[in-house]
């Protein structure tokens, strides 16, 4: 079996038991996720998904955030860890997406790197979520699963994207990662993965030997 076929196939696994793929940020509209997934840096998506909706009410529009005072901004995402960080990323986000985007969250993975407090894995998220292109989001539960099931073979997001972006179907690579983080959560947990139980342990590296040891 090839690693495309292999990739392939594990896809096929997860469609069949994650067959609802969404992002676990909650959203309405594309800056807002713009901001979710900054607030969610060392911070649980849950945690956000409690926050965004306070701030959301305070700041109900682009304009208003990009005009917000950066320390009350921070007071609202405290809770989310690095305040006065994250509060002025997002401010000076919400400036720039109104002076020189016209308020629309740029498609191109060029023009959003540009935003403060975004990297490519943001970057990719938006891509696929807002725009529904090709994308592979490497947050840490897709590095550590893809490396375990023998996709991919660095720690490191941009190589490892990159070896993702040779196997994977282009339309089906940014479900893939949202699949990636329900497992992550449910089966393939970091610190007791319940190989036994998983459905890609006979087509994952290291699924088939803690297979073999568990019987």
């Amino acid at each position: 079996m090839t690693k495309k076929e292999k990739a392939a196939a594990i896809v096929a696994a997860l469609e069949e038991e994650y067959p609802d793929a969404i992002c676990s940020l909650d959203y309405e509209e594309p800056y807002q996720l713009l901001i979710s997934v900054r607030l969610a840096a060392q911070c649980t998506d849950a945690r956000v998904n409690q926050v965004t909706p306070i701030l959301f009410k305070a700041y109900p529009t682009l304009k208003s955030l990009a005009e917000a005072n950066v320390a009350d901004v921070a007071e609202i995402v405290r809770p989310c860890g690095l305040g006065n960080a994250k509060a002025q990323d997002i401010v000076a986000m919400c400036q720039i997406l109104l002076t020189q985007y016209g308020g629309v969250v740029p498609d191109t993975m060029e023009e959003l790197l540009k935003l403060p407090g975004v990297g490519r894995k943001t970057a990719n998220l938006i891509l696929g979520d807002v725009y529904g292109k090709p994308a592979v989001v490497c947050d840490t539960h897709c590095i550590r699963i893809t490396n375990l099931m023998g996709l991919a073979t660095s720690k490191n997001p941009l190589q490892v994207e990159k070896q993702l972006r040779a196997i994977l179907d282009p339309e089906k690579s940014n479900d893939f990662c949202h699949r990636l983080v329900l497992h992550g959560r449910a089966v393939c947990k970091a610190r007791n993965p319940q190989c036994h139980i998983c459905c890609c342990n006979q087509l994952c590296s290291y699924g088939k030997k803690a297979v073999s040891a568990f019987k």
